[in-house]
């Protein structure tokens, strides 16, 4: 029963990050049930686990509702991301070894290819795996946890601000201030560079976002 539930949890979680279940989305146990072709207890413990994680909401008369960010809250749950990634990239100024940052590099150049042909896709996969290597390279077991279960929250508005190609070009060069003062050691560096970096998208989350609520607004109902 736990291995299904795990199994659903996992499924619905992403596509709640794919944007294929939006916020606003209802979920309930009953179709969960007859889609995965397992009882409802299971069901509703991955219902349960995903609203534990803070990615659905559970409504009187309503049910699970996949939760919309408010704009205000958005802002302020990047700020606090831009604080988390910053502090990871001066650690891994620090603590990288030369082989990774010669992985983190790798990961770099290939992403140039995404955004010349304005593959968002693909640029989203790698975006992932460079935060992934320095987040590893901080070498902060309970940093990089904080970091998951932020970028968890916000994973869809964020991956949807990279669909614009002003934003995804911006990303890419902003990245390469990061790998710089990764490569040369310089943790001051690393940290203004990284924060600027997540801020930078902090406008455009923010403005989807609010466009989000308006498009449901269903979701603002107690």
């Amino acid at each position: 029963m736990a291995r299904a539930s795990e199994t659903v949890r996992l499924k619905l979680e992403g596509e709640i990050n794919a944007g294929t279940l939006r916020p606003g989305d209802s979920i309930d146990e009953k179709s969960l049930a007859a889609r995965f072709a397992i009882s409802r207890t299971p069901a509703r413990e991955a219902i349960m686990q995903l609203a534990a994680s803070g990615l659905v909401e559970i409504r009187p008369r309503h049910g699970a509702v996949v939760v919309a960010l408010g704009a205000e809250e958005a802002v302020a749950m990047m700020e606090t991301l831009a604080l988390l990634e910053a502090e990871a990239a001066a650690l891994a100024a620090h603590r990288m070894r030369d082989d990774e940052v010669a992985a983190m590099i790798a990961i770099y150049q290939d992403s140039r290819d995404s955004v010349a042909v304005f593959d968002s896709d693909g640029y989203i996969r790698l975006n992932t795996r460079f935060h992934q290597a320095i987040h590893d390279g901080a070498r902060n077991g309970y940093l990089s946890q904080m970091i998951r279960q932020t970028r968890k929250r916000m994973s869809f508005y964020h991956a949807s601000s990279l669909n614009q190609k002003a934003r995804l070009d911006r990303s890419w060069q902003e990245h390469g201030r990061v790998v710089e003062a990764i490569r040369q050691g310089d943790a001051t560096a690393a940290r203004e560079s990284m924060f600027d970096h997540i801020l930078s998208g902090g406008r455009v989350y923010a403005d989807l976002v609010a466009a989000l609520k308006e498009t449901n607004p269903a979701s603002e109902e107690p």
